[in-house]
């Protein structure tokens, strides 16, 4: 049973890369037409597979349903919160999660740090969408007329002599972000805060949340902060991985200073 089930599993990769006939099923696993066709049959009873008017067989429209009501239902916050929590517990600085939704940046996740001077960051309340590190990271992941859309539009507050002037020179920093995959805010959006954000992304390699590591600087300095920056896309990469469904789960360890 458990080879049977294999080789019909085997047959929805093979249909991704283009419509096949039944001979290419054959060949491709390995075994008589006849197998091959009993497979593609009990596929394509349940949706998975169609069979065309040519006689060759293409992936059926219910597996795409099924996978669009997985994606719908996956829940990053809950995918991503046990990786925050270790991460927070081997570095120590709060933690952020963010997603990008109707034209704001909102956190939806944050683990606190363990030093007693702490950020008054909230859930569910926007970021400083101009110079926060995880905005950077959502905004850069937009097509380009639609991020250069959404720059024009925002206002430029001047929290600090660091905070982005414009939508000028924050179109080239986020050209920047999206180039290197990763981004900063140092003491943009507050003197005495730094942080260092990477993305999270789906299956389609689209940016879907972004995760950061926030300190003061009576804590740990902007360079130090920034040796976190393997640790926290380590971590980002680990949350993807597992929202995609591609990767195990990995334990971070904390990088050597």
């Amino acid at each position: 049973m458990s080879q049977t089930v294999d080789r019909a599993l085997s047959i929805l990769p093979l249909l991704a890369e283009g419509p096949a006939d039944l001979g290419k099923v054959a060949d491709r696993l390995g075994v008589h037409k006849s197998t091959a066709l009993r497979l593609l049959r009990t596929l394509h009873e349940h949706g998975l597979v169609y069979r065309q008017s040519d006689q060759r067989y293409r992936l059926g429209a219910r597996l795409f349903a099924l996978a669009q009501e997985a994606m719908e239902n996956l829940d990053v916050r809950e995918i991503a919160h046990p990786h925050l929590v270790r991460l927070n517990e081997a570095c120590g600085h709060t933690v952020h999660l963010a997603v990008y939704e109707e034209g704001e940046v909102l956190y939806i996740d944050k683990v606190d740090s363990r030093y007693p001077v702490r950020m008054y960051s909230r859930i569910g309340r926007p970021v400083a969408i101009t110079v926060a590190a995880v905005a950077k990271l959502l905004l850069a992941d937009l097509p380009e007329p639609e991020r250069r859309a959404v720059a024009e539009k925002l206002d430029y507050p001047l929290y600090t002599a660091r905070s982005t002037p414009g939508p000028a020179a924050f179109l080239t920093e986020l050209a920047t972000v999206r180039e290197q995959g990763w981004a900063t805010d140092l003491g943009g959006h507050e003197e005495s805060i730094n942080c260092v954000a990477a993305p999270v992304r789906g299956a389609d390699g689209r940016v879907i949340a972004a995760m950061s590591v926030s300190a003061p600087n009576v804590v740990v300095t902007a360079d130090e902060l920034l040796t976190l920056l393997p640790l926290v896309r380590r971590t980002a990469d680990a949350i993807s991985g597992e929202y995609s469904g591609r990767t195990p789960v990995p334990t971070p360890d904390r990088d050597p200073a």
